[in-house]
């Protein structure tokens, strides 16, 4: 190993020196990503300028610092046989660094648009149709069950009907307004 490292020129120690603790350190937040632990321990700044362009996450992190030296060191690493200017060799790991960082930005850009959050607002429900689960008594004496679609989910809320008749099992109605966060006054269609 010594031999190995006494043999390498300066530029290749001084990549090879990136290369192996941003690859450790890359590793352990892979692993921490897959345990779930992956957004807990980034650092990022608070800068003016993400602010003014609106973007949605932070440019400046650790992890996109481990990514840019990632592609960085790695490149100078491979290419250094082939590219005999240094000069030509960093510009070429500093463009696949960038590039690396963008890749894993739009990637992570396009999986915080897949999150949904949980709650249904219950107010979305006014108008819709439902079908009825449990039979609704007639005029408000008691409460059954319908199921319908609300904000791409399929929930079950308390229902009442001010109807002269009961409302069966299996019978189209509509919202007419909101009781409470768990009961609906609905309509026979």
């Amino acid at each position: 190993m010594e031999l190995w490292w006494t043999s390498l020129d300066l530029y290749l120690k001084i990549m090879w020196g990136i290369a192996i603790p941003v690859s450790i350190v890359f590793i352990i937040q892979m692993i921490m990503t897959f345990v779930g632990l992956g957004d807990h321990g980034d650092i990022s700044t608070d800068s003016d300028v993400d602010a003014d362009l609106q973007i949605p996450f932070q440019l400046f992190t650790f992890r996109n610092f481990v990514n840019f030296f990632l592609g960085f060191a790695w490149t100078g690493i491979s290419l250094y046989e082939v590219i005999a200017n240094k000069a030509w060799l960093t510009l070429l790991g500093v463009i696949v660094g960038l590039v690396l960082v963008t890749i894993v930005m739009a990637i992570l850009y396009a999986l915080s648009k897949t999150v949904q959050s949980g709650n249904i607002d219950i107010n979305n429900a006014i108008g819709k149709t439902a079908t009825v689960y449990f039979t609704i008594p007639a005029a408000g004496k008691g409460m059954g069950k319908i199921q319908m679609s609300i904000q791409q989910a399929v929930r079950e809320y308390d229902a009442i009907s001010d109807a002269t008749e009961p409302v069966i099992t299996g019978a189209l109605v509509r919202v007419k307004s909101v009781i409470d966060t768990h009961t609906l006054l609905v309509e026979k269609l």
